[in-house]
């Protein structure tokens, strides 16, 4: 195993996976930045530009799954052009995805094969509660470990308040206290990244990111940008996704700023941040209760009696109609290019039938 690609998270699974492209004379690298579907990837010999081969990104276009910051590629070496040409990409361990901006519905792969996620909010004007649990929704369904970084603590007057409402919802989940300003409890988040793994920091603009993974470079690589005086909102700096190796031996992925969380989710997700509703629907007098109507419900008489709050239950509401929404969006989607498919299939069988040709 070469210690270059070991360094940046190569192990015996990717090996495995390799092997058979490796006979036919392909090399792996790994995409560390990506921009304009121009990738530079880190391979045996250092790091090296390459794009997508016509094939494959006819496949990628078709598919809407571009290879992303993470990914572990195979390649062709360079023959006379200064890229390499990507052929194609191993499986993923584990992703983190989001449902792609706009009216189209499909998946937007933020990064791939993390370890673990750190989803870092402001203690500003910022901070809000239920951004955070949209972001824990896509989490956990990306087969990592998440935790949180509360940063900004210089500015925040009410702490104990907000790790309380966190805690209360996430009891099992580490919570990270910071001032990237004043560096200060970045020691303990040092030691929760460990040598080979691969984190990705997600979240708003402005809530310092980039700036904290200065802190744990110990240099100032990543642009940082200074904040509104006015609503907290920070300048959007990073523009693409980057991963880094620290000297500490772990690696990070900074993203740019995700102004949109919209939800792509088989559901379970929402099953985990939502736990305890879904505990107590149990004992609902109907199976398919919607713990809309008091008839019968056990997760309504929990919000009276006050063992869960009225307000994660309105949240649980509108995250599960979104999640729905757009299940049955995907779905009509996928129904309209099937159908887009055959209309083209019947409209090419009659004009070779009208040539005589079928």
């Amino acid at each position: 195993m070469n210690s270059n690609l070991k360094a940046y998270g190569w192990d015996n699974i990717f090996e495995e996976y390799f092997n058979e492209y490796k006979e036919k004379g392909f090399s792996a690298g790994r995409v560390v930045e990506s921009n304009r579907l121009i990738y530079t990837l880190m391979s045996n010999d250092g790091g090296i530009s390459g794009k997508l081969s016509g094939k494959y990104r006819i496949e990628c276009t078709k598919n809407g799954d571009y290879p992303t910051v993470g990914d572990w590629i195979i390649y062709k070496p360079r023959n006379i052009t200064q890229y390499v040409s990507i052929e194609g990409l191993l499986p993923r361990k584990s992703r983190f995805s989001r449902k792609v901006a706009g009216k189209v519905f499909e998946e937007q792969v933020i990064a791939s094969n993390i370890d673990k996620i750190l989803i870092v909010s402001g203690l500003d004007q910022d901070f809000n509660l239920n951004r955070l649990q949209r972001y824990v929704v896509l989490s956990a369904e990306s087969n990592a470990e998440y935790a949180f970084i509360l940063n900004k603590t210089d500015v925040c007057k009410n702490i104990d308040e907000i790790l309380s409402e966190i805690k209360l919802i996430f009891p099992k989940n580490k919570i990270f206290l910071v001032s990237a300003l004043d560096k200060t409890g970045l020691n303990e988040l040092k030691e929760y990244i460990h040598k080979g793994e691969t984190i990705v920091f997600l979240g708003s603009s402005g809530v310092g990111k980039s700036t904290i993974i200065n802190c744990l470079l110990g240099v100032e690589k990543q642009k940082t940008g200074s904040v509104s005086s006015y609503d907290g909102r920070g300048r959007h700096i990073t523009t693409s996704k980057n991963l880094i190796l620290l000297p500490t031996g772990g690696l990070v992925i900074d993203t740019p700023g995700l102004r949109e969380i919209q939800l792509i989710s088989t559901g379970e997700g929402l099953s985990r941040v939502f736990g305890d509703i879904e505990d107590i629907g149990i004992k609902c007098k109907y199976k398919n209760c919607k713990h809309i109507n008091p008839a019968g419900c056990a997760v309504l008489e929990a919000v009276n009696d006050g063992v869960i709050s009225g307000k994660h239950l309105q949240n649980y509401h509108k995250l599960n109609r979104e999640i729905e929404y757009n299940k049955s969006r995907t779905n009509e989607q996928s129904k309209n290019k099937k159908n887009k498919f055959w209309r083209t299939v019947t409209k090419q069988r009659k004009q070779l039938q009208k040539f005589n040709l079928l």
